[in-house]
């Protein structure tokens, strides 16, 4: 399989640095508020990779964050008078409803920046140590000059950043592009106890301490959105290098921006969408749909036009596997064999997949598969030859998201698993593994709630 590395430019082979088996760790969301679609965009994209990786074999150790301090969650937990942990579990628990939604499947890990302070305070102590940063008044800030590739994925450069653009300004600072490691307490904000007295990490220190803590020094593959490249990836690249001497990651993955009627998003211009405003008009698969019907690295435009072709496109898919399932229950006597038409679409699915994740190509190839497979049947066709034909298109379906599991007949098996590994949990008291399974059972779509009969679950309304 080839990815375009952003570091490199070029469609590159992603190979992991353990046979069979990836570490991947893509930027998750600041937990202040419901997601937006732009923040969508690449929990589809980074979900339909690592469920491609697994699907052609693979082990995926997938991790994705939750930014769960910062300024935007201090303002808003200060504003609603709620503490910023109140205040990211709430939105941390939309989270999982609406990812739910979009079938985005649970990280192997969603680490949060409160819960890793220790790593986040070592990391730090280790650049300063190495002579990566400096203690300026109570703050820690990474010294961007101590690292001479700074800008390597960016493409920017230190004479380019002089005015500060885009920069926290600190006339102290000794470069305006350093960086703050750690900031010094300010009356209202949340603290920890540091080395460099009461204070709260910056915003970039957080992914390179947990990604490490996870997943290793190394990485096989970063993923995030097109904005997060400048600063937080350079910043994240320079640290954890700075560190430990080693690549950060061995290859780059950048999703493209979301246009709403051809212009960009933003509260200012009125045009901002979150995923709950959407889920109001449409089911969460016929958006995965439309996010999946471009080439994950163009920008993408949003518009109900579009979202309706969605929806049409969609219906053409139930339909197909609904002309399926009654052709198994209402067998005819033929001969039509879709082997020939289940090998190709393996073929082609794979082949467009294995260029640089391209959905919008695989997508293409289920449509063409559709349409050859009503003509093969167009007289009827056997109980066993449907079924085939079913399940050849089921399976690449899952792949990309767009198939949820049946549950008609009960819970899903996954479901049912986390469950139990959740009774178990709480039987010997583990909380902290119990609130976890419970986020992957939220992640599923599916509400679970303790009562004195035992563990009740039920389908979150916004994945119905």
């Amino acid at each position: 399989m080839k990815i375009t590395n952003t570091m490199s430019g070029r469609k590159e082979e992603l190979v992991p640095q353990k046979e069979g088996e990836f570490n991947i760790y893509a930027c998750g969301p600041t937990v202040y508020n419901y997601i937006h679609i732009g923040n969508a965009r690449p929990l589809i994209v980074f979900d339909t990779l690592r469920r491609y990786l697994e699907y052609r074999g693979s082990k995926v150790n997938y991790v994705q964050n939750f930014t769960d301090v910062d300024d935007k969650m201090i303002r808003g937990a200060n504003e609603e008078g709620v503490t910023i942990q109140e205040l990211g579990k709430r939105y941390i628990d939309a989270y999982f409803e609406d990812a739910g939604a979009l079938n985005v499947r649970p990280a192997t890990v969603h680490p949060k920046a409160t819960e890793h302070i220790p790593e986040i305070i070592d990391l730090i102590s280790r650049l300063i140590d190495s002579g990566h940063a400096y203690v300026l008044d109570g703050d820690v800030y990474y010294e961007t000059s101590s690292f001479p590739e700074y800008g390597k994925l960016s493409g920017q450069n230190l004479e380019d950043l002089e005015l500060g653009a885009r920069i926290d300004v600190n006339e102290q600072k000794r470069h305006p592009a350093d960086f703050a490691l750690w900031k010094a307490k300010k009356e209202g904000e949340p603290a920890w106890e540091s080395p460099w007295g009461e204070g709260r990490p910056g915003w970039h220190i957080e992914c390179s301490a947990m990604s490490m803590k996870y997943l290793g020094e190394t990485l096989d593959l970063h993923g995030g959105g097109q904005d997060l490249k400048f600063p937080h990836h350079e910043n994240e690249i320079a640290q954890s290098e700075g560190a430990t001497g080693k690549p950060f990651s061995n290859c780059w993955m950048h999703n493209g921006y979301i246009n709403i009627n051809g212009a960009k998003m933003s509260k200012s211009a009125g045009n901002f969408l979150t995923v709950r405003d959407v889920l109001e008009r449409y089911d969460g698969l016929v958006l995965r749909l439309f996010m999946l019907s471009a080439h994950y690295a163009n920008p993408l435009n949003f518009s109900d036009d579009l979202l309706d072709q969605a929806q049409k496109a969609w219906e053409r898919i139930r339909n197909f596997r609904e002309n399926l399932k009654y052709l198994m229950e209402h067998p005819a006597k033929t001969d039509a064999d879709p082997d020939t038409l289940i090998a190709a679409l393996a073929d082609e699915f794979n082949a467009a997949m294995d260029d640089d994740l391209n959905a919008a190509g695989a997508i293409g190839v289920l449509f063409d598969y559709v349409k050859k497979i009503n003509t093969l049947f167009e007289n009827g066709a056997g109980r066993e030859a449907a079924e085939k034909a079913l399940r050849a298109f089921d399976e690449r379906l899952d792949v990309l998201g767009l198939l949820r599991p049946d549950t008609e007949d009960g819970l899903p098996e996954e479901v049912e698993r986390l469950v139990a590994e959740r009774a178990e949990a709480r039987s010997r008291k583990d909380w902290a593994a119990s609130d976890a399974l419970r986020d992957q059972i939220h992640a599923l779509g599916y509400d679970i709630k303790d009562t004195k009969d035992g563990a009740k679950v039920s389908r979150l309304e916004a994945a119905k």
